[in-house]
């Protein structure tokens, strides 16, 4: 399947452009972003052409993978659905409900397949822990700490604007949702959300299966103490999420995967579009009560 990449910044350069290249199943046409010259840089350090009009590109491929700030993806999500283009999209899919409704309108009207790439759920150990503690349900609580340096560490990530203007909710709170709301159920309701230190945030869920959860989740934890867990307590006692040290780019691969399976059998993935939209409606119940 030709796919064509939109994005030019840290996160293309790191996971989706050597994805792509990498993938036997895709054929990477090319890249678009906002800047020519970058464009250009990285579709010649992978062996691809470079675009200088977004509508050229959509034009000579059959899906698009996005790695772009949230706003701009929102919107050109909806123009490459409309297109008849499948998605490989990043999270957060918006950080508004009403983007992230449209992406999935757009979605649900033209019939495309969509995959938001949540890492932890590309990962093997990781789904298929999700898989068995949902099996085994009656769980009671449930703890997730998604504790990140970006903004206290040298992350590449550490002048993106929109994590700077969104914090660690936008940007790791939508892993942590993606991990829970399978094993917990969906979020009946936002039952509280409060600040911590510079970016972190706590948030208290409650779930459809009867459970309640707590997040924790920042971008500005010491170095030292960044890392993600998840711990489950319930009637089989105590489970802990797998560590995975793997990178995004096989995750990223399999997530390519994903995106054909969705194409050839025409049945969505569970982290698609309305997948997406989803989390974006608990992020921003979360975010008004902060406000």
């Amino acid at each position: 399947m030709r796919i064509g990449l939109l994005g030019t910044g840290p996160w293309a350069e790191l996971a989706h452009a050597p994805a792509l290249r990498r993938h036997e199943g895709l054929d990477f046409v090319g890249v678009w972003g906002r800047r020519p010259e970058a464009a250009g840089e990285l579709a010649d350090r992978h062996g691809t052409r470079a675009y200088d009009d977004v509508d050229a590109l959509l034009a000579d491929v059959e899906a698009v993978a996005f790695a772009l700030p949230p706003s701009v993806q929102a919107g050109l999500a909806v123009r490459a659905a409309r297109a008849g283009r499948h998605l490989l999209l990043d999270k957060p899919l918006a950080t508004t409900v009403e983007e992230a409704g449209a992406v999935a309108g757009a979605v649900r009207a033209a019939g495309v397949a969509s995959v938001v790439f949540f890492t932890a759920r590309f990962q093997p150990a990781v789904e298929e822990w999700i898989g068995e503690q949902a099996d085994r349900g009656g769980w009671f609580t449930a703890r997730a700490q998604w504790l990140g340096a970006v903004f206290t560490g040298d992350s590449p990530f550490a002048g993106s604007p929109w994590r700077r203007e969104k914090g660690a909710l936008w940007d790791v709170g939508p892993h942590a949702l993606s991990v829970l709301l399978p094993v917990l159920g969906d979020v009946r309701r936002v039952a509280a959300a409060a600040p911590g230190a510079g970016d972190t945030v706590q948030v208290v869920l409650d779930h459809t299966g009867g459970a309640s959860s707590v997040l924790t989740l920042s971008l500005t934890a010491p170095p030292a103490a960044a890392g993600a867990t998840v711990e489950l307590r319930g009637d089989a006692g105590v489970t802990l999420l797998p560590e995975s040290t793997e990178g995004a780019v096989p995750a990223l691969l399999r997530a390519g995967d994903a995106l054909l399976t969705a194409v050839r059998t025409g049945r969505p993935h569970p982290c698609d579009a309305a997948f997406g939209l989803r989390v974006t409606e608990v992020l921003a119940e979360a975010e008004a009560l902060l406000k």
